[in-house]
């Protein structure tokens, strides 16, 4: 079953192009990295999987799961509810810093329980149970009585993650979940991530900012620049040489210092905006 579909998705701010006819698919159970350098459209992209962001007006199509989530610049009525299936990860963590970290993993319940119950804070034994296995799966189960706010980063990635897990969504999107933390618990929380997608068959879109990660924990990555998909395949196709090629001097953003750069002669390249295709 395909998990995401998107068609024709086009999205301008002003006079800047953020997306430019963008269409992919992304299966069940895939984990998938997106890549690109600063502005190409990554954040935009997953904005409008989520339903953050509506397409302009248009033959767009947005799918999650089977159903439509926005069509032809507008969103689906069902949005929201197909939004419980949808777990967002973002940079900025977004937890409540004066909160436990044990009550700011229970807001993943909010979807799912009465109206009431989440504005004042009454979880069940059963949510808070799964809430410490939540924090335990992600390897801080000691941290639960914390306030959010003594966290490290990676600590409170790994909190946002957890929160996600107890959403219960059958797709997770990542935006730029290590791009403010330091390689060791960027790592961890890649690691995370790929455990989630191989042990709950989680499907997950991870926007990433260097590609040595991509290519270490994701299969397939999909490569965008200037809102267009240039690469969708293998992520061991894509050897420092070719980002040279895709990016030009922006491939510096791409490639972590300590990568080997490859010296192999580059696969022909198609004319931007075209996506080479692989066996």
């Amino acid at each position: 079953m395909t998990a995401i579909s998107v068609r024709n998705l086009s999205k301008s701010f002003g006079k800047k192009r953020a997306l430019d006819d963008v269409s992919l698919e992304v299966q069940c159970g895939e984990m998938v990295a997106l890549i690109g350098a600063s502005g190409s459209g990554k954040s935009t992209l997953i904005r409008h999987i989520c339903g953050l962001e509506i397409a302009q007006a248009g033959q767009s199509r947005i799918e999650v799961l089977g159903g439509a989530i926005q069509d032809g610049g507008r969103l689906a009525a069902k949005a929201r509810d197909m939004r419980r299936n949808i777990g967002v990860v973002f940079q900025q963590f977004n937890l409540v810093g004066r909160m436990s970290v044990l009550s700011n993993v229970l807001l993943g319940n909010l979807g799912r329980i009465p109206m009431w119950r989440g504005t004042l804070g009454l979880f069940t034994a059963e949510e808070k149970k799964a809430a410490r296995e939540a924090l335990a799966r992600v390897g801080i189960p000691e941290v639960a009585w914390q306030r959010a706010s003594t966290l490290s980063g990676g600590q409170q990635q790994r909190a946002a993650i957890a929160r996600t897990l107890i959403q219960r969504s059958n797709i997770l999107l990542a935006d730029e979940p290590i791009a403010s933390l330091d390689p060791s618990s960027a790592r961890r929380v890649m690691e995370i991530l790929a455990a989630v997608n191989r042990d709950e068959k989680i499907t997950c879109v991870v926007s990433l900012h260097q590609v040595e990660y991509a290519r270490r924990y994701c299969a397939r990555t999909i490569a965008l620049r200037d809102g267009r998909i240039v690469f969708d395949g293998p992520s061991s196709e894509l050897t420092n040489q070719m980002l040279i090629e895709l990016y030009g001097d922006n491939s510096e953003e791409l490639i972590l210092p300590d990568a080997p750069v490859q010296t192999a002669k580059p696969k022909r390249m198609p004319k931007p905006g075209n996506v080479p295709a692989f066996a």
